[in-house]
């Protein structure tokens, strides 16, 4: 096998030629457009030139170096999405240092953990996460602040003038290797502690490389960076597109406003996970219930459906019959075009949802609006998406087929295996880790049981360690069954389909707070809450109507018999979900023990729907 880590791999620059490292890559950048707008905010409250960009990382790289880091340093930050993120990343970078971001809901241990894994001896926050980082114990020379000052701190102003004046960064970012570790992503996982996976510059390129013959980002593309910066979506996405292909950022600190800052990001590439689909079909939903005239109402419903016929018709390879074309023509100009524009997401050429499955329902709904969403598969092991859907190559419940440079197969048992240059070179400080995930022949075994049909479009099942077999050795995926529902109902945030061993399956279901609040009027809610939702007899008998449509949708032993709505949402980082919204299994199988048996009692409580 070639090692990647020390020939590199080259990708091609607006610039023209080709780049191996990001600090070479965001040198050729800057000057492409000094002038243009590199970072900013919604609103344009601030605004950061290519230029201004290139002269800040100069001062923070002369700055981290005259506080110790060098090539081979870790530097932590735990920030939210703001344009000081990427100065100090990209400073750090020039410097061959690696630096990693940890999530915003990190617990005091959490943070000792997760420092202590990486060794890093700075860290770059902001005031409403200090008293966590100090009360971690973790040992720290520096704590720099971006957004005010503290005693024991050091605030971005005075790093950046820390720096020696003879300073070479030059000759700093020349030093970089294609093998150096550029960052690393602790997953969040569902059981154990996170695993810090190792992404080099030669990692970052090869992802890049894949991209180009689909996405071919550049100056004049526009993306949101809103998702954590701790998970490889954004990194790759916002961060390292920004540095390589000179993609502009717009960064929205919290990811609660994502919604309304579109209109004014007006992105062209744009990253979401499922379930900021399905929130944003939610709203489309309950506004178009509200809506008062009833010719706009069906109107609008009429001209959704003709765009999510064509869609459907068009991703099967049959194509729209000549009357449904005739209908999409007229629904677009009138009514799809408008809410395209109305959602910010006019100018989108190409949308990608991935981390987790997408409900094929919610993912033909947006088509049909006439957005080029994507369904992709890939790990932070693989640094981000190994495969997609495109334009000329889709197929709707499939993740795509392998991209540029990927390697897939299948072992014996399903699981999906892959291998190429964008594959991690392994843990960090976790050898004997690494050797149970990546094989002599550097193959990656990714933990997904997957099917790959004749033309290569790859099919995620679900995680290896996740599916159910009932008392009648039936082998389910939890996951489809829990789509299912959620797609049933805008109400529903999550779903955990219990089974395993059992006569039937059954489920917890949880509330979506915001969804629950734009339709209290509607369920006769007083009081919006979740707690006191999950005891309305009208909720209920809504979720209940979803479950009915889920189960539709499923085969006789996947149906579910019984539900129970949590009476309170699960935050990300919690005990029951991942930062990135994947269920803990385990710890939900614990926490709720009783009321999953009260689930299969002869006579089972109150608080248990069954659906007979």
């Amino acid at each position: 096998m070639t090692d990647v880590a020390a020939t590199g791999v080259e990708c091609p620059h607006p610039a023209g030629g080709t780049v191996r490292t990001l600090g070479e890559a965001f040198q050729r950048t800057a000057r492409l457009r000094p002038g243009a707008v590199a970072l900013r905010v919604p609103g344009g409250k601030q605004e950061i030139t290519w230029r201004e960009y290139a002269q800040r990382v100069r001062a923070l790289a002369a700055g981290l170096a005259a506080h110790g880091v060098t090539r081979g340093s870790t530097v932590g930050m735990m920030l939210t999405n703001r344009p000081e993120a990427h100065l100090v990343d990209t400073a750090a970078l020039h410097l061959g240092a690696t630096p990693f971001s940890i999530y915003n809901t990190s617990s005091p241990e959490q943070i000792a953990y997760l420092f202590a894994n990486a060794e890093n001896r700075v860290v770059i926050t902001e005031q409403q996460f200090l008293d966590r980082v100090t009360a971690s114990g973790a040992k720290l020379d520096h704590v720099v602040l971006v957004d005010g000052e503290a005693e024991g701190t050091i605030t971005l102003g005075q790093l950046e003038s820390a720096g020696a004046e003879d300073f070479d960064l030059e000759a700093a970012w020349q030093a970089v290797e294609p093998g150096d570790i550029a960052t690393l992503i602790y997953t969040s996982g569902t059981t154990g502690p996170p695993k810090g996976v190792e992404i080099t510059h030669a990692n970052v390129m090869a992802e890049a490389r894949a991209l180009l013959p689909h996405l071919e980002p550049g100056l004049d593309d526009r993306i949101t960076s809103y998702l954590p910066s701790a998970h490889v979506a954004d990194r790759m996405s916002a961060h390292y597109l920004n540095l390589v292909r000179g993609v502009q950022i717009t960064c929205v600190n919290d990811p609660r406003t994502i919604a309304a800052a579109l209109p004014d990001a007006l992105p062209t590439i744009w990253v979401a996970v499922p379930r900021v689909w399905q929130k944003i079909r939610g709203g489309i939903e309950t506004k178009l219930a509200a809506e008062p005239k009833a010719v706009k109402r069906n109107l609008t419903n009429w001209a959704i459906g003709v765009g999510r016929r064509v869609a459907v018709a068009k991703a099967s390879g049959a194509g729209p019959s000549p009357a449904d074309r005739i209908q999409h023509a007229v629904a677009d100009k009138i009514v799809l075009s408008k809410l395209r524009h109305a959602l910010g997401l006019n100018e989108l050429r190409w949308a990608v949802s991935g981390a987790a499955a997408i409900p094929p329902e919610t993912l033909e709904y947006f088509l049909g609006l006439g957005l080029p969403v994507y369904e992709v598969w890939g790990m932070s092991e693989t640094t981000a998406a190994a495969t997609t859907n495109a334009p000329d190559a889709f197929k709707i419940g499939s993740v795509g087929k392998a991209m540029e440079g990927v390697e897939l197969k299948l072992a014996e048992d399903g699981e999906l295996l892959c291998r190429g240059a964008l594959v991690t070179p392994g843990y960090h400080g976790q050898p004997d880790k690494t050797a149970e995930a990546i094989d002599a022949d550097g193959w990656l075994h990714t933990g997904d049981i997957a099917a790959i049909d004749e033309d290569g479009f790859v099919t995620i099942v679900d995680r290896k360690k996740e599916l159910i077999i009932n008392e009648a050795g039936k082998n389910m995926s939890p996951t489809n069954i829990e789509n299912a529902l959620k797609a049933a109902s805008p109400l529903i945030a999550q779903v955990v389909a219990i089974g395993d061993a059992k006569a039937y399956v059954t489920a917890l279901v949880v509330l979506d707070p915001e969804m629950v609040a734009a339709r209290a009027g509607e369920l006769g809610l007083s009081d919006p809450s979740v707690g006191v939702a999950a005891e309305s007899e009208a909720v209920r008998a809504a979720i209940a109507e979803a479950v009915r449509t889920g189960n539709e949708k499923l085969n006789r032993a996947e149906q579910i018999k019984r539900f129970r709505i949590v009476p309170a949402a699960w935050d990300p980082g919690g005990d029951e979900l991942t930062p990135k919204m994947s269920l803990r299994r385990k710890p939900i199988a614990e926490k709720y023990r009783a009321e999953i048996d009260g689930l299969y009692e002869a006579s089972p409580g109150p608080q248990v729907v069954d659906l007979g």
